[in-house]
C-alpha cells in the first residue's frame, strides 16, 4: 500500500502526480532546484525539498532524491516524464533500497531503452520493423555500406536517445558523411555515447502510438491511439485522440498486435509503442516508451481512465479491474503544447518573466499548466510552459472548440508558440485531418497569420515591458 509518494520532476507533471495522489489519499514529497523555488507544484505538495547545486543535476542525482524518500518515509517513487524516468539503473536502485517505482519492470527500461535491442525484440514478437542496421554503429565506412544496402533516403538515429537528438534525414549519398558526423556529435554530446543506427527513411509517414497498460497478473489492455505526426524538429506539437484519418482494419492490427507483443513479454504498468505508417498502410514499430507520455491526457479526455492514478494502482499490486471490452472512446481530444519559443526565429527557446497569463476555459477545455503571471521561466529546461487539451463528441466540433479556446489562451512577457497553434487550427488541410510529419515543414512558409500575430505579440510584449518598468519607478 502506498501511503506517501515522492515526486522526482518538476513542472505541469509534477502538479499532475500531485492532484492524482491526492484523489487517492497519498501524501505527496516534491524535489526542487533552485531554479524552481518558485513553481506551483512546490506550493502543491505537502511537503517539498530543495536539492541545490546544478539546476539539471537535481532532478538526475538519483542516490540523493531516494535518500529524501527514505528519509521522509515515502513507500514510492514516481518518475514523471523525461530526467530519470527511463533510466534502469535508478529502477534498479529504487528495487534495491526497498522504494516502489511506479512505472515497469527495470528490465523492460533497459530493453526499451536500447533502440537496436527492442527492434530485434519487437521483430521476434511479430511486429513489424523498418530494414536497417542490426546493431550500434561508430565506423563511418561500415554506416555508408548499410545506407548503400539499405536504398537512400535513409534516417540516422542516436542509439541511446531520443527527442529529435542525434537524428538525421540524408536522402543522397554524396550528403552521407557529413550528416553522419554531426549526428554521432549530437549524439555524444546528449547522450554520452555516439553510436547511431541506420533505418529506411520513409517519406510523408504517420506518428501513431498506442497507450498499453498491463497489471502484475497477466492482463494486457490498450486504450486506443493517438496522432502525434504534427512536429517540429521531431519533436510532438499537437497530439490527438483517436486518429482522425486512421483507416479502420489498420487500427485494429496496430492495436491487436501491440496488445499482443506486450502480453508476451509480460511488461508491466503503463508503456506507449510508438509507429509510423506509410502511405500505403504498412505499419512500422519506432520505439516505446516505458513511463507516462506527456500526451496521456488526451487518452484520458475519450477513455475517462485516469492513466496516473492506474499507474500508482497497477505498482501497489492491484489488478487492472476492467476488461479490453470494457474500454470505450468517446468523441476526439487533442492536445496542444505551449512553449515557451518563438517559431519564426527556428523555434528558438524563450526565457524571462511572464508579464501576463490568462488560460481558456468552458466546456471539454482542460489546462494542465506549470506557469502564472510574474512567473519567470529559468533558462534550463524543456520550453513546454502548459498544455491545452480539449475534447468534442466530433472532429469538426473539436476543431472548432481548439480555435475558440486558443484564441482565448493570452501569454505576454515572452514569445510562445500560441500564434503557430492558431494557424494550424486554422488550416484547411489539419480541419480535414490531413497531415504527416511533413506537415509543419510544408505549412511554416504559409502561415501569413503567424507573421500578422508576431507583430501583435511583440507590440504587447514592448508594451508590458513598458508599463512593468513604468510601475517601478
Amino acid at each position: 500500500m502506498i501511503r506517501k509518494l515522492l515526486i522526482a520532476n518538476r513542472g505541469e507533471i509534477a502538479t499532475r502526480i500531485i492532484r492524482a495522489c491526492k484523489e487517492l489519499g497519498i501524501k505527496t514529497v516534491a524535489i526542487y532546484s533552485e531554479a524552481d523555488a518558485k513553481s506551483i507544484y512546490v506550493k502543491k505538495a505537502d511537503e517539498s525539498y530543495l536539492i541545490p547545486g546544478d539546476p539539471i543535476q537535481a532532478y538526475l542525482n538519483y542516490f540523493r532524491i531516494v535518500d529524501i524518500a527514505k528519509a521522509t518515509k515515502c513507500d514510492a517513487i514516481h518518475p514523471g516524464y523525461g530526467f530519470l524516468s527511463e533510466n534502469p539503473d535508478f529502477a534498479r536502485y529504487c528495487q534495491k533500497q526497498g522504494i516502489i517505482l511506479v512505472g515497469p519492470k527495470p528490465e523492460h527500461i533497459a530493453l526499451f531503452g536500447d533502440k537496436m535491442a527492442s527492434k530485434k525484440a519487437m521483430k521476434k514478437l511479430g511486429v513489424p520493423v523498418l530494414p536497417g542496421s542490426d546493431g550500434p554503429i561508430s565506423d563511418l565506412n561500415e554506416a555508408k555500406k548499410i545506407a548503400k544496402d539499405i536504398g537512400y533516403p535513409v534516417i540516422i538515429k542516436a542509439a541511446y536517445g531520443g527527442g529529435g537528438r542525434g537524428m538525421r534525414i540524408v536522402r543522397e549519398e554524396k550528403d552521407f558523411e557529413d550528416a553522419f558526423k554531426s549526428a554521432y556529435g549530437e549524439a555524444k554530446k546528449f547522450f554520452g555515447k555516439g553510436d547511431v543506427f541506420i533505418e529506411k527513411y520513409i517519406e510523408n509517414p504517420r506518428h501513431i502510438e498506442v497507450q498499453i497498460m498491463a497489471d502484475k497478473y497477466g492482463n494486457v489492455i490498450h486504450l486506443g491511439e493517438r496522432d502525434c505526426s504534427i512536429q517540429r524538429r521531431h519533436q510532438k506539437v499537437v497530439e490527438i485522440a483517436p486518429s482522425p484519418n486512421l483507416d479502420s482494419d489498420l487500427r485494429r492490427e496496430i492495436l491487436r498486435t501491440s496488445v499482443k507483443a506486450m502480453f508476451k513479454i509480460g511488461y508491466e504498468n503503463v508503456g506507449t509503442i510508438e509507429y509510423i505508417v506509410d502511405e500505403n498502410n504498412n505499419f512500422y514499430f519506432i520505439e516505446m516508451n516505458t513511463r507516462i507520455q506527456v500526451e496521456h491526457t488526451v487518452t484520458e479526455m475519450i477513455t475517462g481512465v485516469d492513466i496516473v492514478q492506474r499507474m500508482i494502482e497497477i505498482a501497489e499490486g492491484e489488478k487492472l479491474g476492467f476488461l479490453q471490452e470494457d474500454i470505450t472512446t468517446r468523441g476526439y481530444a487533442i492536445e496542444f503544447r505551449i512553449n515557451a519559443e518563438d517559431p519564426t526565429k527556428n523555434f528558438a527557446p524563450s526565457v524571462g518573466k511572464i508579464t501576463s497569463y490568462y488560460s481558456p476555459g468552458g466546456p471539454g477545455v482542460r489546462i494542465d499548466g506549470a506557469v502564472y503571471k510574474d512567473y519567470v521561466i529559468p533558462p534550463y529546461y524543456d520550453s513546454m510552459i502548459a498544455k491545452l487539451v480539449v475534447w468534442a463528441l466530433t472532429w469538426d466540433q473539436v476543431v472548432n472548440r481548439a480555435q475558440r479556446a486558443l484564441d482565448e489562451f493570452i501569454v505576454r512577457g515572452v514569445p510562445t508558440n500560441l500564434p503557430l497553434l492558431r494557424a494550424i487550427v486554422r488550416d484547411k488541410d489539419f480541419r480535414e485531418g490531413k497531415f504527416t510529419t511533413k506537415y509543419l515543414d510544408e505549412k511554416l512558409p504559409t502561415f501569413k497569420i503567424l507573421a500578422e500575430e508576431k507583430n501583435l505579440e511583440d507590440l504587447a510584449v514592448a508594451i508590458s515591458a513598458a508599463l512593468a518598468a513604468y510601475h517601478k519607478l
